[in-house]
């Protein structure tokens, strides 16, 4: 058997992670890149010691899932979000199920929370947050972001928000104690249902056209009728009625 096709059937076998849903050339060439920086000069070798090495594997799953991210990133999307998505969904409930998915370090949930905060209390809002990888998801409850992260976060919500920690910013345990971060690998495991609101944002890109469209089903079978899925920049959905979804925007999918 080919050495990385090997390695997918052990990481498979290990953590349940299906390498083989993810583009193969983009993330072939970003783990040999790992393996080759650790000195490593197989994928056999490299699966022998990352199996059994804590921090290896951590830094492994942290190069898998790329994580970019900055409060409201592009802000025009969270425009739209408040003052079309928003004010429908508000306009015949006064409770919110969200989701964050594959949120990274936590900006997006945050800025989640922060936006809905303008329009509702806390107990009308459930927020659920995950991702794959449990020592990303350790930072987003640690909530320490540096300033760059927070260009985009206006004063108000600096001041009521945020703790000033001279090299960077801490998000205040009032907003923490409001999020469900739990880790959640999407490819395989179960969603929850009842969903008003659905963020995934920039990780579609990296899995294939059969994963993405196994995603985009469960993810519409996750939304309550008239619920919204928000998908990132570069993730239009081809015929979103094949899902049971329709534009309600750009980015913006409104289940039938």
């Amino acid at each position: 058997m080919d050495d990385y096709l090997k390695f997918i059937d052990q990481i498979k076998r290990k953590t349940g992670i299906d390498l083989s849903l993810y583009k193969e050339a983009q993330m072939k060439r970003r783990l040999t890149s790992l393996r080759e920086k650790r000195g490593f000069s197989t994928f056999d070798e490299y699966y022998q010691v990352l199996s059994k090495d804590q921090e290896l594997f951590e830094e492994f799953l942290q190069r898998m899932t790329i994580n970019v991210s900055e409060f409201f990133r592009n802000p025009q999307r969270w425009e739209v979000l408040e003052n079309k998505i928003l004010v429908r969904l508000l306009s015949h409930q006064s409770k919110i199920k969200m989701w964050s998915a594959a949120c990274s370090t936590g900006e997006e949930p945050y800025s989640l929370l922060m936006l809905f905060l303008k329009y509702l209390k806390p107990n009308q809002i459930d927020l659920l947050a995950t991702d794959l990888d449990q020592s990303i998801l350790d930072r987003a409850i640690k909530g320490f972001y540096p300033e760059r992260s927070l260009k985009e976060v206006n004063e108000t919500m600096l001041k009521n928000y945020f703790t000033d920690e001279q090299v960077g910013y801490r998000v205040q345990d009032n907003l923490k104690k409001m999020i469900n971060f739990r880790r959640h690998n999407l490819l395989s495991e179960k969603f929850d249902h009842g969903y008003d609101l659905i963020v995934c944002r920039n990780v579609m890109i990296y899995f294939t056209e059969e994963a993405k469209n196994e995603l985009y089903q469960k993810f519409s079978d996750a939304l309550k009728p008239g619920g919204v899925l928000f998908v990132g920049s570069t993730e239009q959905i081809f015929n979103p009625q094949r899902f049971g979804l329709e534009v309600e925007d750009t980015f913006f999918y409104k289940k039938l």
